[in-house]
């Protein structure tokens, strides 16, 4: 039985709102779909590095929680990170942060997914980071 677009982000919000991390940082499930994902994070002063950027680590975090998404959401199952890569292509500035992954090639066993991180000032989105992951089927030992 399909689940409803509304019922599927309520879904996705749900685990988030587990994630003791994700509440401490304060992010945001915007939308979800099978495969594809919108998480964001309004950026405050104690995200950021002395230069007034988001940390990298803050960046990254994004990143891979959204690539995380994006895969377990295609394989349908539990799922963790496996590996990932970061590329910092500028400076994270602005009022929020929004990543956008999606699952490009999908198995039983694991997806490898792409994101984009946009930094948003003053309404306008600077792609700020590019990552790639492999998400994995969570081992039931």
């Amino acid at each position: 039985m399909a689940v409803s677009p509304e019922v599927f982000l309520q879904m996705g919000r749900e685990v988030l709102a587990q994630q003791a991390f994700s509440r401490l940082l304060g992010a945001e499930l915007a939308a979800l779909a099978p495969g594809q994902v919108e998480l964001q994070l309004p950026l405050r002063d104690d995200l950021l590095q002395q230069n007034g950027f988001a940390h990298g680590g803050v960046v990254s975090y994004l990143a891979d929680n959204a690539l995380t998404y994006a895969g377990g959401t295609a394989m349908q199952v539990p799922v963790v990170t496996s590996e990932f890569k970061i590329n910092y292509v500028r400076p994270a500035v602005g009022e929020r942060l929004i990543a956008r992954a999606e699952a490009q090639a999908v198995s039983k066993t694991q997806a490898v997914c792409r994101c984009e991180v946009y930094a948003v000032k003053d309404g306008a989105e600077k792609l700020c980071a590019l990552a790639q992951g492999t998400i994995v089927r969570l081992a039931q030992d």
